[in-house]
């Protein structure tokens, strides 16, 4: 029986949909298609969170001693509150130190996913979506190289996010968070780096 800790902001609570449509559950149900027994994710996050919060819940909160699978994603609203990546940077660190710490000390049980982009969506009509662009790039240069140093597996689903985006079918009522649809795709690719780390127990 495998456990699954989510850790991170609105995108993991899955704001605007239902629980079993955010990328957590969704995941689940698919390792569970494929005979591997998990039991519901926990989830750890906020919608507005940015690093610092995100680790404030951290240590107000009670864990298992370890976690066979665990997810960040986080770091969107940093950029939305216009702060830098020199202050992201460190903060990410600790937050990877911990999400390794709750996977028993394995990094290769650990999954971070990188930053949609908001500046794509129908929210953001009047914003300055280059600009956004550009500093979520910055922001997910960050993750990857984070990911990359700790030893942890890096997931972009900015990509196809930015290509669904502004599609009403891949947005929650609210133009902003990603629907149950664009979580699927985000399930997909996770489920299929989550399978092998689960095999691999």
């Amino acid at each position: 029986m495998y456990t699954y800790l989510a850790l991170g902001d609105s995108y993991t609570v899955g704001e605007q949909v239902p629980l079993f449509e955010s990328f957590p559950y969704q995941t689940v149900q698919l390792l569970r298609g494929q005979g591997l027994v998990v039991l519901a994710p926990e989830i750890v996050a906020k919608t507005g969170f940015t690093t610092d919060e995100l680790l404030s819940l951290i240590n107000e909160s009670t864990f298992l001693s370890s976690y066979d699978l665990v997810t960040l994603l986080i770091g969107v609203n940093n950029q939305y509150r216009g702060r830098s990546t020199d202050t992201f940077t460190p903060e990410l660190n600790t937050l990877a130190e911990k999400a390794i710490a709750f996977a028993g000390g394995n990094p290769q049980r650990v999954v971070m996913l990188s930053i949609p982009d908001w500046g794509v969506t129908p929210f953001a009509k009047e914003k300055d979506s280059k600009t956004i662009c550009e500093e979520i790039d910055a922001y997910n240069k960050v993750c990857e190289e984070t990911a990359q140093a700790f030893g942890m597996h890096f997931i972009n689903i900015t990509d196809t996010q930015r290509i669904h985006g502004h599609l009403e079918e891949y947005l929650a009522t609210d133009g902003l968070h990603p629907s149950g649809k664009e979580y699927a795709v985000w399930a997909g690719a996770l489920a299929r780096v989550a399978a092998k780390i689960l095999h691999s127990k």
